[in-house]
């Protein structure tokens, strides 16, 4: 008997089906966003690489291991956030902030395990990569999925946020952080709370100031973000500059 177009998995995963298997990337996570009550986001960016504090083998520590503090202050920083979103619920029926990351480990189990700590769900946007890196433990499995494409995974990390933060990373979280900027300076997103998290780490590896100087970026431009160093000051940068009122039409043109 001949397979149904859409059970033929050598068509599915052809060519020709390519906006089929685009489209599904889409309207997935938008069901089960809508299903969930999903409707805004802290998006949390940052290394892989990064390990848990408890993890720690080597003596004296590798130069990985050195930064696994940023590991313990994201898992506060989801936690807290978390814990704040609850409170907002009675504020705002039908609203629900919850956190979002790339689903992998280190920074982005982090952030999952905080949301765990705090007794909320939380959003995991994984991409199947060639080494397969498989989504963490402290995921909610009704809301972990899976991506081919980068653009899609990138669509649904802005589709419901509300505020970004990026821990130190390579070159994933560059590139995750610089087209949240560039999505907001060009106004293709409207703005939201950008934050870079360790300042002295942000600073050392990108100058902002001399591409300001060289004209590169306006002055302006370094307002569209800002610095924390710790769980609390980063959860107060969110509590003032978050805007609830934003609907997903007017908060991201997709």
């Amino acid at each position: 008997m001949t397979d149904l177009a859409f059970e033929n998995q050598n068509f599915l995963w052809g060519n020709e089906a390519g906006p089929v298997r685009i489209l599904s990337e889409y309207l997935h996570p938008k069901t089960e966003f809508q299903t969930q009550g999903i409707t805004d986001t802290i998006v949390v960016f940052g290394s892989a690489r990064i390990p848990a504090p408890e993890t720690q083998k080597s003596n004296p520590p590798t130069a990985l291991e050195n930064l696994s503090n940023y590991y313990a202050e994201a898992t506060a920083f989801a936690k807290l956030i978390s814990e704040w979103a609850e409170t907002l619920k009675s504020e705002r029926p039908g609203r629900n902030l919850n956190i979002c990351t790339g689903g992998g480990p280190g920074i982005m189990e982090a952030g999952n395990r905080g949301a765990r700590e705090a007794g909320a769900k939380s959003v995991a946007l994984n991409i199947v990569l060639p080494h397969e890196q498989h989504v963490n433990p402290y995921v909610d499995p009704e809301l972990a999925f899976e991506f081919h494409y980068f653009f899609m995974r990138k669509l649904w990390f802005m589709k419901a946020c509300r505020g970004m933060v990026a821990f130190p990373g390579g070159f994933g979280t560059f590139d995750e952080l610089f087209e949240t900027l560039t999505l907001v300076q060009t106004g293709k997103k409207s703005k939201i709370p950008i934050l870079l998290y360790g300042k002295e780490f942000w600073t050392q590896v990108i100058n902002f100031k001399k591409l300001a100087e060289m004209r590169l970026i306006s002055e302006e431009d370094l307002d569209l973000f800002g610095f924390a160093d710790s769980p609390e000051e980063a959860l107060r940068f969110f509590q003032e500059k978050i805007r609830f009122e934003l609907t997903h039409s007017t908060g991201t043109k997709t």
